[in-house]
């Protein structure tokens, strides 16, 4: 997700979008880049999950957090302006995804998935807050003087790269970022595959519009999916009214479905499957530069699937700004979540949730 893609604030790919804008219009990136479509499973699984027991082996594992690749997340980012930290110890991820093997994706450089994740103190639990990407709101102006105006939230990674986006989720939650990962969420399919599938409950049947093999239908109910299948549900937006905020719901349930089947089908606890399962995927995460997944791992060795929760950050609607079609976040109950995971105040974040 290099930043040598970024459009400029006058370039009309960022103006004027469909009614599902936002979208993704990344170009396709070299095969060899491909490597960081699932840093999102390798964070949330090897970080989240694994503990010290199998990465307690060290060298190797050192070795492959040496190897992952790094971006300069807070280059120019002005510290003055950045939120004071409240809660010392507890840690803020902020998470962008694409998918840039999208059938609907056309090119360019947008982050459709934009999640705040939040590890508390005790590292006891993790809270994970999806930003929606269509969410209108003040962009900073770059260093190169894009932006500086309103706009949707996921325009910043376009004007600006990692480090604009870090300022404009600041902006919005109140909330400091300490660290950046980048995933393209195409990875799933070759992930769900290695784990043997993923149980998904469909919450209600439809037919998607795109598809990996041309259209696909979900019945109502819980079943088993294979990676295809998996992307196939995780990218569905139009056969819903709430359109993308489904999208949104249905990548937690594969997320967490991911989680669970990795806990439970012996990869965590084998360390010989742990060891193939990193080794495949240690190129492919990009996170900061100050980042060690394994120094964390070892820090959340107690947490499991259980105490991971998914929600979405509080919306009044969607509508029109000119062309635009977009999000309008609820200040005050925005405001009252994102003071709650500034304190570290993990009981009010839930009780927020509503979970």
């Amino acid at each position: 997700m290099s930043d040598r893609h970024q459009l400029t604030d006058s370039d009309p790919r960022t103006q004027g979008s469909h009614v599902e804008p936002g979208g993704s219009v990344e170009e396709k990136a070299p095969r060899r880049r491909r490597g960081r479509r699932i840093a999102l499973i390798v964070l949330l699984v090897v970080v989240l999950l694994t503990g010290g027991g199998a990465l307690a082996g060290g060298l190797y594992y050192r070795s492959v957090d040496k190897s992952i690749e790094r971006v300069d997340a807070f280059e120019g980012v002005p510290e003055e302006s950045r939120p004071q930290v409240e809660a010392k110890g507890a840690m803020n991820i902020m998470i962008l995804g694409s998918d840039s093997r999208d059938p609907e994706s056309t090119g360019g450089s947008r982050s459709d998935t934009i999640i705040l994740a939040h590890l508390p103190k005790d590292r006891s639990s993790a809270q994970l807050i999806s930003i929606p990407r269509d969410t209108w709101t003040a962009v900073p102006k770059s260093k190169e003087g894009r932006g500086g105006r309103d706009a949707k939230i996921n325009a910043a990674y376009a004007w600006g790269g990692v480090p604009l986006m870090v300022q404009t989720v600041e902006k919005f939650s109140g909330v400091r970022v300490d660290n950046v990962a980048m995933v393209d969420f195409a990875g799933f399919k070759e992930i769900i595959d290695a784990l043997g599938g993923v149980e998904v409950d469909v919450e209600k049947g439809f037919t998607t519009k795109y598809s990996l093999i041309g259209t696909r239908t979900f019945e109502k109910g819980r079943q088993t999916m294979d990676g295809a299948a998996a992307l196939d549900y995780a990218r569905e937006r139009h056969a819903f009214p709430d359109g993308d905020f489904a999208r949104i719901r249905h990548q937690q349930q594969v997320i967490k479905a991911i989680l669970d089947k990795a806990a439970s089908g012996g990869v965590l606890t084998n360390p010989a499957k742990l060891n193939s399962f990193v080794r495949a995927t240690s190129d492919s995460v990009a996170v900061d530069k100050s980042l060690s997944l394994v120094d964390l791992a070892m820090e959340m060795r107690g947490l499991r699937g259980g105490n991971l929760t998914f929600f979405t950050c509080p919306v009044k609607g969607t509508g029109r700004v000119g062309s635009e079609s977009v999000v309008f976040p609820d200040p005050a109950r925005s405001k009252t979540l994102f003071d709650a995971v500034r304190r570290d105040s993990v009981p009010e974040i839930l009780a927020i949730s509503g979970k």
